[in-house]
């Protein structure tokens, strides 16, 4: 085979990887319409957004979300339990097709993968004891405070405390309350859902918000690539926010509607 013709034929090779590569991207929505399901990625553990009912089903606005995603699409959904710290890995090995668990946008993730319009509101913060004084983060040197190892609130924290803060990460958002609760540590950084839940559990605790740590609303994950996918969810969240079914879904289950979200 002369040089020129050679090149071609590595020329063409390389087009032809190229294509492929590029409508294998474009598969997640193709196989979710073939097969007539979807699977979703839910937290369990997180009220109201995601947690086990009396009837030990999972429940909540992100449950109601992925619903609405299911049933706009003509398929049925397969719920996939997540924590904070595996969601984003369940998306990455197609263990889910989309990931809707209280999931924050920053320029971290979205290194690794793609986000629809915001869907619901959301904000973290820090909690304590009503009589414990804590102007600013500057105050909790030397003091412990708990929180859920991988969630967006861990990553603010680490911005804004000192180095000398002792904190302690957990796992999942029940053992991240649990040592809060049993005194492990003197505050804890958490979203306003979370802290909410546990005050009202816990009203002897004498618990209240401390200092804002980010305004986060919430955004629906996607693997990178899938663009038809994103598109597709986009259309029918946009469509929902329009219709007013985002503000039901919200007014249900945090007791206010959605509001303005970032598109």
């Amino acid at each position: 085979m002369n040089p020129s013709k050679r090149r071609l034929v590595v020329l063409a090779a390389a087009l032809a990887a190229t294509f492929a590569a590029g409508a294998q991207a474009q598969t997640a929505l193709e196989g979710v319409m073939k097969a007539k399901l979807i699977k979703i990625a839910v937290p369990t553990d997180f009220p109201p957004y995601g947690f086990v009912g009396i009837d030990l089903k999972p429940q909540g606005l992100d449950v109601d979300t992925a619903n609405l995603i299911a049933a706009k699409l003509g398929v049925k959904v397969e719920l996939v339990p997540v924590t904070s710290a595996n969601r984003i890995p369940y998306l990455q090995t197609k263990k889910a097709d989309l990931v809707i668990s209280t999931l924050g946008k920053n320029p971290e993730r979205e290194k690794v993968i793609d986000f629809t319009v915001a869907y619901s509101p959301f904000f973290q913060a820090v909690y304590g004891p009503k009589g414990a004084a804590l102007p600013d983060f500057n105050a909790l040197g030397g003091k412990s405070i708990a929180v859920t190892r991988g969630a967006i609130e861990d990553q603010e924290l680490s911005k804004v405390v000192p180095a000398n803060t002792d904190v302690k990460r957990f796992e999942d958002n029940n053992a991240t309350v649990s040592a809060f609760v049993s005194g492990q540590t003197q505050f804890i950084a958490t979203g306003v859902s979370v802290a909410d839940n546990m005050i009202k559990r816990n009203p002897a605790l004498g618990a209240e918000y401390k200092l804002l740590l980010k305004d986060s609303p919430n955004f629906i994950g996607v693997a990178k690539g899938e663009d038809a996918l994103r598109a597709k969810v986009n259309e029918i969240v946009l469509a929902a926010k329009k219709a007013g079914e985002l503000d039901a879904m919200a007014k249900k289950w945090l007791g206010r509607p959605a509001g303005t979200l970032p598109e």
